[in-house]
This record gives C-alpha cells, sequence and structure tokens, in this order.
C-alpha cells in the first residue's frame, strides 16, 4: 500500500511489525504464553481494582494510588498485547500507519503516566515514614484526587505535540519494524525527511514528563532510607522497610529496564537485548506489579484469600 509523493520516494500507508516472526517454531508456544500472562495480568489488576473499590480497610491513599496503578497496568496490557496476540494467531503482522501512531500515543502517555504515578506512590511512603504526625493532613482526600489525576492528565499530555508532529511526516519505508508494537525510534527510522529536530523535541518533552518523577522518587527513597536506619529497633525498621519494599522492587524493574531500553545506544548487538527489555517493562512488568504488592502484603493475601475461598454452608 504506497502512494507516489514525487521524486524516488512513495508514502507508505502500513508497516509490518516482525516481533517475533524470525522464531516460526516458537509461535503456538509464545502465543499460548502472552495469552496466559494477558489473562493473569487482567485478573490480578482488576481484582486489585475491585479490592481497593469495595473494601473499605483498603480505602487508604496508599491503595488509592495501587488501585490506580493497576487501572494503569490494565490499559497498558491492553495497549500492546490484544495486536501481539491477534498477529501470532492469523500470522497477519500489518498494521496501518495510523493504528501504529494511535498505538504509541497510547503506549506513551500511559508511560509517562506511570512515570507520575510511580513518584506520587514514593511521595505517599515518604510522608507516611519520615512524615508520620503531618499524614493525615497532607494526604487527604482531595490531594489524593489531585495527585492521581494529575499523573494521568500529565501522560497524556506528554506525548500529544510529537504524536501531532509524527502524524504529519511522510513515511517512506523500508515497511517492517523489528519491533513486536509501534515504538518512537522505529517509526521515526521510516520518515523520508531530516528528524532530528523532532528527535530533539521527543527528548526534551521525555525529559520534561519522565526526569522529575524519577528524580522525585529517587529522592523519597534517600530519605525514605535514611529514615529507617535511624529507626533504634530492628522491629522498627522491619515494619517501616516491609511498607514500602514493594513498591521499591515494582520502581527498580520498572526504571531499570526503561534505563536500558532508552539511554543505551541503538545498535545490531543491543538490538536484541532492546527488544527483550521492552518485552520486561511492557509485558512482564504489568503482569508482575499486582503479583509483587500481594505476595508482600500481609493484608492483601489475608483479603485475597478470603474473597476467594469458598465460605462453608451454614444450617
Amino acid at each position: 500500500m504506497e502512494n507516489a509523493v514525487g521524486g524516488n520516494h512513495s508514502c507508505i500507508t502500513e508497516v509490518t511489525l516482525l516481533g517475533f516472526s524470525h522464531h516460526p517454531g516458537l509461535q503456538v508456544p509464545l502465543f499460548l504464553l502472552f495469552l496466559m500472562i494477558y489473562i493473569m495480568t487482567m485478573a490480578a489488576n482488576i481484582s486489585i481494582v475491585v479490592l481497593v473499590v469495595t473494601d473499605w480497610h483498603f480505602h487508604t491513599p496508599m491503595y488509592f494510588f495501587l488501585g490506580n496503578l493497576s487501572c494503569l497496568e490494565v490499559c497498558y496490557s491492553s495497549t500492546i498485547l490484544p495486536r501481539l496476540l491477534a498477529s501470532f494467531l492469523s500470522g497477519d503482522r500489518a498494521i496501518s500507519i495510523r493504528c501504529c501512531i494511535l498505538q504509541y500515543y497510547c503506549f506513551g502517555s500511559l508511560t509517562a503516566a506511570e512515570c507520575c504515578l510511580l513518584a506520587v506512590m514514593s511521595l505517599d511512603r515518604y510522608v507516611a515514614i519520615c512524615r508520620p504526625l503531618h499524614y493525615a493532613a497532607l494526604m487527604r482526600v482531595r490531594s489524593c484526587l489531585r495527585l492521581a489525576a494529575g499523573s494521568w492528565i500529565s501522560g497524556f499530555l506528554s506525548t500529544i505535540a510529537n504524536t501531532y508532529w509524527m502524524s504529519g511526516m511522510t513515511l517512506c519505508g523500508p515497511t517492517d519494524l523489528d519491533h513486536f508494537f509501534c515504538d518512537f525510534t522505529p517509526l521515526l527510522k521510516l520518515s523520508c525527511s531530516d528528524t532530528s529536530l523532532m528527535a530533539l523535541v521527543t527528548l526534551l518533552l521525555s525529559a520534561l514528563f519522565t526526569l522529575p518523577p524519577f528524580l522525585l522518587t529517587l529522592t523519597s527513597y534517600m530519605c525514605i532510607i535514611v529514615a529507617i536506619l535511624r529507626i533504634p529497633s530492628s522491629t522498627g525498621r522491619h515494619k517501616a522497610f516491609s511498607t514500602c519494599s514493594s513498591h521499591l522492587t515494582v520502581i527498580t524493574l520498572y526504571y531499570g529496564t526503561i534505563i536500558f531500553v532508552y539511554v543505551l545506544p541503538d545498535t545490531d548487538t543491543l538490538r536484541p537485548l532492546n527488544k527483550l527489555f521492552s518485552l520486561f517493562y511492557t509485558i512482564i512488568t504489568p503482569f508482575a506489579n499486582p503479583l509483587i504488592y500481594s505476595l508482600r502484603n500481609h493484608e492483601v493475601r489475608e483479603t485475597l484469600r478470603r474473597a476467594f475461598t469458598p465460605r462453608a454452608c451454614t444450617a
């Protein structure tokens, strides 16, 4: 599907996401694996959202933000996995440019929103551990709603400019993208014209919307660690650390993979690892987050156990 645009260039209207097509013998096993991951991701995250909404024990700022994170993970997984599963099943890996740019916008927005939300959750843990006497006053319902709404809105505003810019580009090909979803760098390589200015603007916008949340997260946990080390009793230190260990694990997994994908240079040697780490933060992290929070949180474990354990009938 190409239309002439003059000269030796032609405008492409669709691309092929090669994904994991280099391994034809693994298409069915990969389909079953990713289908299982998707079902479990949706079930676990929706369970946490329902739990936070319906159980009054979880009507606290920490669980309110956790519910928002789980809702975000549902959207995150649904942006990438259904299209990937369909390509495994049908073998059709073509996607229109419009749908590809739309997928990029949704993915980029949710990524930025998650960075903001993780920073807000870090701030919540900082206030709870380092400023416990001010916690109730600072983390009121209205404040929590504003922080959560700000995270979502910031995320969806962060990629509007470069998505609009990208939608006006003339794309010449090649039509094959060696990736399993529409990311910024592979799409940029399809352009006929010089994209250095767009790459610079996107870099600045990405830094504007993701670097402050990352620095806030880093600073919050540095203060938290210092505060925990000052607690005299080992029991107190363990109790304080247990309230934020799950969140710290999630942050390490998420930012660790993102830094590998977007900070290290895009070379032929690192490209297969780039795709592997992209798999981690787009598919594995949304699947792992609810498991990390539930396995390391006694209150969540017990509530889920009561909810899914059949009750004995009484006469």
